[in-house]
Formats: C-alpha cells, structure tokens, sequence
C-alpha cells in the first residue's frame, strides 16, 4: 500500500450545514442500456451474457486473478457461474450491467450500480471486473464514464462513491484515475473470504462533477489518440491537476 500511503490525501470540505434547496430527483437507475462511442452497457441477462463472461474471466490465468479482490469468485464450471448471474440480475438493490466493446462485439466486463438512495441523491459503482482484452481500453474508461454520467446527469445524483479493498492497489489507481478523491479507509469493515478487510472509500460529488467531467472528455475525444490508438494525454494526470487544491478551499 506504499503508493496510496504516499499518493493519497484526504480533500476536506468546509462543514456547512447549507439549505438544500434543490431536493434530489429520487429516480431509481432503469435497467436499461447505457451506448458510447467505444462500449455498450446492458443490463445483465444470464442466458445472454454468461458464456461470454465466463470464459473471459476463466480462461486464463491473467483472467482469474480479476476475482482476487472481489467478495465472491472465481467458480468451477459456467454452470455454477450462470447460477450466480441469475441471482446478481434477480436483485432489486443493485443493478447489473455486462459491457461489451463495440469493436469486438464481445461481452468482456461487468459493473453495476449499489448502495441506491435516490431520496437522498446518493449511489455507488461497484462489482467491477473487466476481462484482459478489455483492461486499459478506451472501452473500459468509457463504460465507467457512463455509469458516473447516467448518475450526476440523467439522475442528479449528489454523490457517487467508490469502495475497494485497501490492499487493492489497481482497484485504488483505478478511483484516483477516474476523478474520485480519496476520503479514508473504514478499518474490519467487512470479512472477506475468510480474511479481514479494510475498505477505502472515494467519492465524487455533485458541485466537482462538471470539472471531471471535463476531464473525461478531453481524454476519450477522437482528438487525444494517435494513429496507433494510443492517448496523447494522461487521464491520471489530468485528475490529478484538480487534486492539487483542496476541495471547497479545505478547513
């Protein structure tokens, strides 16, 4: 955890207590399908997404090791994992979605939307996994500036949240990335496949969203990526300018 340690700063905002004046829309995310440029998001169907998911999250050794910090995973066979999609897609508190990358066709990730509480404008991505051919694509990025959109913009969300393992270093590069500031870490938060878990928490909040969003458009415009597809400009730099002043002047 060297690099968060030394990375990582807490971004503190004034405590103000203002009036609320504008109450959030208390609309529920729809199970409906979020289209980008690079990626599509459909809301998650066993029967059509399995195999596919299966075996780009089995297949290979690089594709196990997608499950070594998630709660639940790796499984035997597709038969066991299509069980689990069926009752992940059965839920009513979290909203699934398979991703997959329009220039493939091929259904390569996973992520949804959890802890909803649209009365008070609040919502969490999570159980994110993207197969190897997906990782470190504008796809990937794309799909999660997706999500984030459909939330702050289409819902009027006031807060999006992004929790991990602390110990999970990709998972925590991934959030700094993405324009989530860092707030702490919930010390035995959880119990997870018999070991105890320390959870970072990030956010991403409503008067802070324009400006990362910005930045997610500057990085995926046509513009920024050479002949090779390579990006011209670094996401991670980007988030990381608006890191340099504290968040609402800080305390």
């Amino acid at each position: 955890m060297s690099d968060s340690n030394t990375f990582e700063k807490i971004y503190p905002r004034p405590l103000t207590g203002d009036e609320v004046n504008q109450m959030p829309s208390a609309l529920v995310p729809s199970r409906s399908s979020l289209k980008g440029r690079y990626v599509v998001l459909e809301p998650q169907n066993a029967a059509v997404h399995a195999s596919d998911l299966y075996h780009a999250s089995h297949d290979s050794d690089a594709g196990l090791r997608i499950w070594d910090y998630m709660v639940y995973g790796p499984w035997p066979d597709e038969d066991s994992f299509k069980v689990n999609m069926r009752q992940q897609s059965a839920s009513f508190e979290t909203i699934f979605y398979a991703i997959r990358a329009l220039d493939s066709g091929r259904y390569s990730g996973q992520a949804g939307f959890l802890d909803i509480n649209p009365l008070m404008g609040v919502i969490e991505i999570g159980h994110i996994w993207f197969a190897p051919t997906l990782q470190r694509t504008r796809a990937a990025t794309e799909a999660l500036y997706l999500m984030i959109s459909h939330a702050m913009d289409d819902l009027d969300y006031r807060r999006i949240h992004w929790r991990c393992n602390a110990l999970n270093e990709k998972s925590r590069h991934a959030a700094r990335r993405l324009g989530f500031r860092f707030e702490g870490v919930f010390y035995n938060h959880m119990i997870f496949k018999g070991k105890s878990r320390d959870t970072a928490w990030y956010s991403i909040l409503d008067d802070e969203w324009p400006e990362v969003r910005g930045n997610f458009e500057t990085w995926l415009h046509a513009d920024n990526f050479d002949a090779n597809g390579l990006a011209k400009t670094s996401l991670t730099e980007l988030m990381q300018e608006r890191s340099s002043s504290q968040r609402g002047g800080g305390i």
